[in-house]
């Protein structure tokens, strides 16, 4: 990456997607046009490499959240930067000292501290080398996502699984360099392996990646059939990912660190695991809290009772029924729940569900018609039939 590159790429625009858009949806647009423009699926077709390249680098710079800033910064300082005469195309500067500049004044006697040195500054991180240098600037490797299946007791749990990945990393015919086997890369005799290269444009002077090795540094005579030269290719590992306990369905957990190798002493990218967890035949979930649903007689709700209900992993706990409890009413069990990140556990609510028997003999038919009787008459749905009628 150049300050040429910066200057003349609008990397938002090679991907598709505006300014604003989020991680999730320049990661969704990288992969749909890598997909596109890969040279596995491109084969012979010298433009499709070369997009995809672009692509690859656009996805570098605005996948990583600092090198976002730093490049949006830059952009921003050097459109700030009006015309002051003097230069050519409307600047007042020379470019080289603009982005090159270690000390002293700009072209235009800007002084240490100034727009100059904020703008070298912000393109010295951006781009990873010095003029003069070679050292590549580390890149963080790609997230990984990947998805699971657990059963309910094991979400709860917690449970250690292995994860097949797939991922890019150095290629592992080559080995990185992008070169046959038996062959290796030799040193680009026009930039010195520096990568770099200075052109003149009359008051401008700017480097730009070399156009004969294209940035790299390193010639490839004879290119490694698997990767292509690029030194990079898609490689499969067998991971262990420990998923938490509590963890509920539909969660998207973050292992650091798990994810793609980086490039140059770059860290490894992070590790998306989608969690889907299968349903239980007796107990739901609401949140950290398990739910059940418990059958209670009528005259247990009416005349109230004390009754058994199963807990989860462990034994069962006895609930007080008050008398005259409705049907739905949620009873609380405390610390009888999923477990939580600071280590307490949710609770276990209990749904009363007052059954009504569907078959009755003649004795339990007088027993109810002496209870009807007992209550006197009372008009249950009278204040339902009286709100219904106002407006």
């Amino acid at each position: 990456m150049s300050t040429k590159d910066y200057l003349e790429k609008d990397y938002y625009k090679v991907l598709g997607v505006p300014k604003t858009a989020t991680p999730d949806e320049i990661k969704k647009s990288y992969r749909k046009l890598a997909r596109q423009y890969h040279p596995d699926a491109n084969k012979g077709d010298s433009e499709a490499e070369e997009k995809f390249k672009t692509i690859s680098e656009a996805y570098d710079v605005l996948s990583d959240e600092k090198s976002r800033k730093e490049y949006d910064e830059a952009r921003s300082l050097f459109r700030g930067t009006g015309p002051r005469g003097g230069g050519q195309g409307g600047f007042g500067f020379d470019l080289g000292d603009l982005f090159g500049n270690t000390g002293g004044t700009t072209g235009t006697g800007t002084p240490p501290g100034g727009t100059g040195e904020r703008i070298g500054d912000l393109f010295g991180g951006l781009f990873g080398r010095r003029q003069g240098g070679t050292t590549q600037r580390a890149r963080r490797g790609t997230d990984v996502e990947s998805e699971i299946t657990l059963t309910f007791g094991e979400a709860l749990d917690g449970r250690t699984v292995p994860l097949r990945l797939t991922s890019e990393a150095a290629c592992p015919t080559c080995r990185g360099t992008g070169a046959k086997t038996g062959t290796v890369p030799r040193v680009c005799p026009r930039c010195e392996g520096t990568g770099q290269e200075s052109r003149n444009a009359g008051g401008f002077a700017f480097s730009e990646p070399c156009r004969e090795c294209h940035g790299r540094g390193l010639i490839v005579d004879d290119p490694c059939t698997t990767c292509y030269g690029s030194g990079r290719a898609q490689s499969t590992r067998t991971i262990q990912a420990r998923i938490p306990a509590g963890v509920d369905d539909g969660q998207r957990i973050r292992l650091k660190g798990k994810g793609a190798p980086g490039e140059n002493g770059g860290p490894n990218g992070d590790l998306y695991v989608l969690v889907h967890v299968t349903p239980h035949k007796v107990f739901g979930r609401s949140g950290d809290n398990l739910t059940l649903k418990v059958p209670v007689t009528f005259p247990e709700a009416a005349l109230g009772a004390e009754i058994k209900v199963p807990i989860h992993r462990g034994q069962p706990k006895t609930v007080r029924i008050a008398p005259g409890t409705p049907n739905g009413r949620v009873l609380r069990v405390r610390g009888q729940g999923a477990s939580r990140r600071d280590g307490t556990k949710g609770d276990l609510l209990v749904t009363v569900d007052v059954q009504v028997p569907t078959e009755i003999d003649e004795t339990t038919r007088e027993a109810l018609e002496k209870i009807t009787g007992s209550l006197g008459g009372d008009d249950v749905r009278g204040d339902l039939l009286r709100m219904a009628r106002e407006e």
